[in-house]
């Protein structure tokens, strides 16, 4: 047992601890700007369970644009309405649980304050740092036995993410929403092509948002105009900025506005793409070689992320977490636990732009050299 060298507890309302642990994590979770409970939002949050034949689930709702044409004038509609085509998805969930405790009373002499704060803060980083890697490795189809570099999680002496009832449902991007960037064009996902001549361009940009729209990925709508998000990682960005006609048009047509929750911490917003970075975007670089990219297994690689509404599906169903203060070893030694109820699920469906097959509803996986 690892134990946690701070002071004893003093008498502190606990829902006030409680606020304060919440706001540290929305402080520090990225994902924050991207969520919201209705569709135009990157994550769609659920708060609340749905009541079903089956008993309470959480689900959300997939609901496609209209295709049809319409009804001219006084022709008749009756008999002719369009269907909604709606898929409901249900988020699997979980309990997720971390705590910290005290050394003992021997280090009673340390202020018990100092031990809530430190708790605070360090139980809502570990989520925050936690989540946001669930998500990305959810976006980028990556099981959670990974980290974000590739590296293999050790899980010491708690448990394997795998265990949690969502992790199965980790799916890799599905065929017509994976593609790569070979310096050139934009080409068909496939690790074990990408070079190090696979960098971004401002062209893979224009035909990837061309991709989106084609492939009818719901753009977000911020001040009446389509947006969709490009998470890609620092070193991505910085081979970004080496392109000429990125720097063109960024000069050129940039727009750095951040009323919008969304664009806040954007590093640039340009024809209705919002570029934010993350250094948690994933990547190989915490593979050996042979196990990395490429042909031999020796290309460092990184998956990009084109988001529009609804990408990701998050339920959180606690209000936040909860948090527990008790005592232990015959009350010689203080704890704190906080709890989540939550899941993550990348929604799928049948996409009419796609034949009908099943697809990724709300983003597209691009890779790159790292």
């Amino acid at each position: 047992m690892a134990y946690t060298a701070l002071g004893a507890q003093q008498p502190v309302q606990k829902q006030a601890w409680v606020k304060e642990s919440i706001r540290v994590f929305r402080e520090n979770f990225f994902f924050t700007k991207f969520m919201g409970t209705d569709e135009n939002n990157i994550v769609q949050l659920v708060t609340e369970l749905k009541r079903t034949e089956k008993g309470d689930r959480a689900l959300i709702g997939l609901v496609s644009d209209l295709q049809g044409t319409g009804i001219v004038g006084d022709n008749d509609i009756a008999g002719r309405y369009e269907a909604l085509d709606a898929n409901w998805i249900e988020i699997h969930t979980d309990q997720l649980r971390n705590g910290v405790k005290s050394k003992g009373r021997v280090d009673d002499q340390r202020s018990v304050l100092s031990f809530r704060e430190e708790a605070r803060d360090r139980l809502a980083y570990w989520k925050a740092n936690l989540l946001e890697e669930l998500f990305i490795l959810t976006a980028s189809g990556i099981g959670y036995d990974r980290m974000t570099n590739g590296s293999l999680r050790a899980a010491g002496a708690q448990d394997s993410l795998l265990d949690l009832d969502f992790a199965a449902d980790v799916t890799a991007p599905t065929s017509n929403r994976w593609f790569a960037g070979n310096g050139t064009n934009l080409v068909a996902g496939d690790t074990s092509t990408i070079t190090t001549s696979y960098v971004p361009k401002y062209g893979t940009a224009v035909d990837a948002m061309a991709e989106a729209k084609t492939r009818g990925l719901k753009p977000l709508r911020i001040d009446g105009k389509d947006h969709y998000v490009w998470l890609m990682h620092p070193k991505t960005f910085a081979r970004l900025k080496k392109d000429a006609d990125f720097r063109d048009a960024v000069t050129q047509g940039s727009n750095r506005g951040d009323a919008n929750p969304v664009l806040s911490g954007a590093t640039v917003t340009i024809d209705g793409l919002i570029i934010h970075t993350n250094n948690r975007v994933y990547n190989t670089a915490g593979l050996a070689s042979g196990s990395k990219w490429g042909s031999g297994g020796a290309v460092d690689g990184t998956r990009s992320l084109l988001m529009g509404c609804q990408s990701l599906a998050f339920a959180d169903l606690w209000g936040n977490h909860t948090w527990y203060e008790g005592k232990d070893d015959d009350d010689a030694k203080d704890k704190i636990t906080i709890g989540m109820y939550t899941g993550l699920l990348k929604p799928r469906y049948k996409s009419r732009s796609d034949n009908n097959t099943v697809q990724d509803f709300g983003l597209m996986a691009l890779d790159f050299t790292l």
